[in-house]
């Protein structure tokens, strides 16, 4: 038989310990490589090439420009509550750029006692669902 003065395990010790050395100096050596590395030098002058760009303002003196009309100011809604020639009471709405120009509308149309208020548009939280579901209600049906 033969002697045999290390034993395995301390053998499997000492080649798990030889790795662990091995796997550190390979990290300290890319760590100093990576960390203390400069980049490397550019040019910091900035060069702006002037774009040729020509505006064509022949466009502005064709006859399509020259018979094109201005847009007209935005219409507002007002909820109008009146009385007509006959006394009764009417309600509705009507839109018009100005509060004068709602009324003067409505005194075209021979209404009287005119109260204007201009209408709200829109939603307060635009967030939210047009269609929301305010309660469930389950139908159970008993055999």
């Amino acid at each position: 038989m033969a002697i045999v003065f290390v034993s395995p395990k301390q053998r499997q010790k000492m080649f798990f310990l030889g790795i662990t050395i091995l796997f550190l100096l390979f990290l300290s050596i890319v760590g100093t490589v990576v960390f203390f590395s400069k980049p490397a030098l550019t040019l910091t002058e900035t060069i702006f090439k002037k774009p040729n760009i020509k505006i064509d303002f022949t466009v502005l003196d064709s006859e399509q420009v020259k018979e094109s009309s201005l847009m007209g100011r935005i219409q507002k809604q007002f909820t109008y509550s009146a009385t007509t020639v006959k006394g009764s009471q009417e309600s509705g709405n009507v839109f018009a750029a100005t509060i004068e120009e709602a009324t003067k509308k409505l005194e075209d149309e021979k209404l009287t006692n005119i109260s204007l208020e201009e209408a709200l548009v829109g939603r307060e939280n635009p967030f939210t669902s047009y269609y929301a579901i305010s309660s469930l209600t389950i139908n159970t049906k008993t055999k």
